[in-house]
This record gives structure tokens, C-alpha cells and sequence, in this order.
């Protein structure tokens, strides 16, 4: 008896175990290579987690934590990591004391920066504040302290409910979301071969598929877990390098953005693309694309003052876009650094909301990449930190120079002029 004729009598026996089974012997050591992982890596067939107050009461799930996201974190977080760490994306309370940042630099930011909040005296001697939960994504994981939103009940320009948004709101853990060979998206089909994400990622074929961008979900996305409304946009075209999670102080760590990434992320805040917000915010999304004036001060800026850049160099992670792109092979060379001429944006390239946010959290308010609150992001040669008293506390804004310069991703502040102003003027400098 064959393989297949074997797995196939068992199946109709014990269907889902025969699954995880399957799986495994076919793609070892496959957790997360963009389809399903181990499922033991979740889930205790017998030893869940059901009592009362673990939040898996009267459901199938027999997760590992109390929650998906602490579930998630169980892998994501690992505590006295102080180093960057591809998988990781968030650091422990007990490694990142008061003054010192959070380890890891995803581009997606660490959700570490959710427990940092900061304090200082304005420009008119009043106390403000930048509080951690307005850093980014709240997430919900009790087992790691991280709770919901305390000021927004549903998502800004949306309706999914703040007291659900877990790390599968906008992950799909089964990886069930898919591209194949004609760069369609689907949830079933040609089985997945290996992750998409990556610049190594293989090609799908007409026998197999590769997993979405980051296993994001997409189409038609709702479950039980999940209250908010039905997605409608599959996840975007967009190509990661392999060293992802990084120090940029030397290179930039260049993610291909092809195209997508707005409307993915109006699956959750759609008014900002269309309907109430739309006019009062900065146009983002396929639609946005850049003029020639944006594209010639995009290339010429290097910092303040200084715009005598050339195409080569133009390209900075700080003020990623979106190229309007769809092939693949293209986005690899980009990722990977293999290609440098197209690197630069051109008029088929958009603004996205990445352009300017970083999709888990930042250091900043609403999870921008820099501080859209101060005149000076570099003050007089440095990062501003409150250890210099020389350094105003509206400019230092309760942050530690070190705090300040991981938000840059420990970028040199000689990248930047003495006195450096924000970088909207990446796009803006000439207007």
C-alpha cells in the first residue's frame, strides 16, 4: 500500500489528526513557512487551558496560552533577548527598564514601544504626555499584559470592536491565504510549498502555491474569534528580505512594497481611504500616486537643506512607498538588494499608509515612523534625549537619546542635518 492510499484510509478515520500528520511528514519542520505550522505548536490535544478566566471556556481552540496572542508570544517574545531576532516582535517588560527601548527592529516595529509611555513640560510649561497605547496596535494578551485600547472602542475610520484585536485579526495562523502561478490569491487549491514573503521565497507553480505576504489574511475573513466585518481585499504584493529584523545603521532594510497595502488596511480602517476621512487626511493608496514634483524631491532629498541626492541613494525605510508593481521577480531583486535602478520611485509609485506608520508600533503617537510633534527630529548633531539639559524638553519629549535613536533604527544622526526637521520633507521639501 502506497502513501497516499494509506493516508487517505486513515483520513477517513481520524480526519484531523491524519492533517497534522500529513503535514509533517511531508514539509518537517515547516511552522510558519507560509502555510499551517506544527499544530502542537498552539494547541494541547489534552492539556488546553480551559478553566475559567484562560478565555478558551466552551471552545475547541486548546491553546497553549490564555489567548491567540499570548499564544502568539509564547514564540514572538522571548524574555533577556536583547538582540535582534528575525521572529521576534516584541520585547519583555523586564528588558527594557525605564530609558531603555525595546530590542527588535521588524519593520513593523516592536510592540514593546505599547508599554513605554513618556512625560515632559510643553512649550507653554504644561505637562503632556505620549502614552504607550496610543503607540500602535493594541493587541490583546493577557499572559503578557498587553490589553485593549482604553480610548477607541472600534478601529479609527472603522468598526472592528478594540477589545478583539489579536495578532490573528490580522494573521491568519492556519496560513490558509495563498498566491498562485497567475498571482491570484485563494484559501484553497495547490497545496503551499514554502512562504512568499522573502526575496528567497520560491516561485508558485502551476502544481503549487506560496504563501501571502506575512500570512495576512485576506477575502472573506470572519470568524467566531473575530466580530468585526468580512474582509474585502486579499493581502498586498510585497517582497521582505531575509534579514528582516536588523540594525539599519550601516544599510536600510529595503521591504518591496509592490501594491495593495492601503487597501488591505482599510479591511479595518476603510474611511481613510474612502467616505468620512477622506479629504481631511493624507491621500494613501493606489489612487495616491506621485506626482513628478514628489517624485524629484523624493530623489534630490537627503536631510534638511541638502538636496543634492541622486536616484541610487534616494531610497530610505523611514519613508518607504509603494511602487505600483506586481512582479514578483522584480520586488525580489529589490528585497534582496540585487538591483538598485528601480529602487527609486518613479510615477507609477503611491503613497501607503506604511509610508508613514509602522503597522504593530513605534515609539511615537499613532505609530508613526518619526516624531510628527516636534520642529527637530536631530538637535544640534544628535538624537535630543533628556540627559542633555542643552536640549529643550519639548524637543526630547521625555524619551532617553537612546530611546530616540532605536526609533531610527540606530541610523547615525550624521545621516541627518545638525538641526533636522521632520521627514515629510522627504516628499515635501520643494512644495
Amino acid at each position: 500500500m502506497d502513501n497516499s492510499s494509506w493516508l487517505a484510509r486513515l483520513f477517513r478515520i481520524f480526519p484531523v489528526a491524519v492533517l497534522c500528520v500529513a503535514w509533517s511528514a511531508s514539509h518537517s519542520e515547516a511552522f510558519h513557512r507560509g502555510g499551517v505550522g506544527n499544530c502542537s505548536g498552539c494547541h494541547s490535544m489534552h492539556n488546553g487551558d480551559s478553566s475559567p478566566g484562560k478565555g478558551n471556556e466552551g471552545k475547541f481552540a486548546i491553546l497553549i496560552a490564555s489567548d491567540p496572542s499570548s499564544t502568539c508570544l509564547s514564540c514572538h517574545q522571548k524574555k533577556g533577548e536583547v538582540r535582534t531576532n528575525g521572529y521576534l516582535v516584541s520585547t519583555s517588560e523586564e528588558n527594557m527598564p525605564k530609558g531603555v527601548p525595546p530590542a527588535q527592529l521588524s519593520p513593523g516595529g516592536d510592540f514593546g514601544w505599547l508599554k513605554k509611555s513618556f512625560r515632559w513640560i510643553g512649550e507653554g510649561g504644561e505637562a503632556s504626555e505620549s502614552q504607550g497605547e496610543r503607540h500602535g496596535h493594541n493587541i490583546v494578551a493577557a499572559d503578557y499584559r498587553f490589553v485593549s485600547d482604553r480610548s477607541l472602542v472600534t478601529s479609527p475610520g472603522g468598526t472592528y470592536p478594540s477589545a478583539s484585536l489579536t495578532c490573528i485579526s490580522c494573521h491568519d495562523p492556519h496560513g490558509r491565504y495563498r498566491r498562485f502561478a497567475d498571482g491570484s490569491i485563494g484559501t484553497s487549491g495547490a497545496p503551499i510549498l514554502a512562504s512568499g514573503s522573502y526575496d528567497s521565497s520560491p516561485d508558485p507553480t502551476d502544481t503549487d502555491a506560496v504563501g501571502v505576504y506575512r500570512l495576512l489574511r485576506g477575502k472573506g475573513h470572519n470568524t467566531s474569534h473575530d466580530p468585526g466585518e468580512s474582509f474585502t481585499t486579499d493581502p498586498p504584493a510585497a517582497v521582505a528580505p531575509m534579514d528582516y529584523n536588523r540594525t539599519e545603521e550601516g544599510s536600510d532594510t529595503h521591504v518591496a512594497y509592490g501594491a495593495g497595502m492601503s487597501e488591505w488596511c482599510a479591511n479595518c480602517h476603510r474611511d481613510y481611504l474612502v467616505g468620512t476621512h477622506q479629504g481631511t487626511g493624507h491621500p494613501a493608496g493606489s489612487s495616491a500616486r506621485l506626482s513628478p514634483t514628489i517624485v524629484s524631491n523624493y530623489k534630490a532629498y537627503i536631510s534638511s537643506g541638502n538636496l543634492s541626492g541622486n536616484p541610487e541613494g534616494a531610497y530610505t525605510s523611514m519613508v518607504p512607498y509603494e511602487m505600483g508593481e506586481y512582479d514578483y521577480s522584480m520586488l525580489k531583486k529589490i528585497a534582496g538588494g540585487k538591483e538598485t535602478g528601480n529602487s527609486a520611485p518613479g510615477t507609477k509609485s503611491n503613497v501607503m499608509c506604511l509610508t508613514c506608520h509602522r503597522a504593530h508600533a513605534s515609539g511615537w503617537g499613532r505609530a508613526t515612523r518619526w516624531n510628527m510633534k516636534t520642529g527637530f527630529l536631530v538637535y544640534s548633531g544628535d538624537y535630543p534625549g533628556v540627559e542633555d539639559p542643552a536640549v529643550p524638553s519639548k524637543v526630547s519629549q521625555g524619551r532617553t537619546r537612546g530611546e530616540t535613536r532605536r526609533t531610527f533604527h540606530e541610523r547615525s544622526p550624521s545621516k541627518y542635518a545638525i538641526y533636522q526637521r521632520s521627514l515629510c520633507n522627504k516628499c515635501h521639501a520643494k512644495d
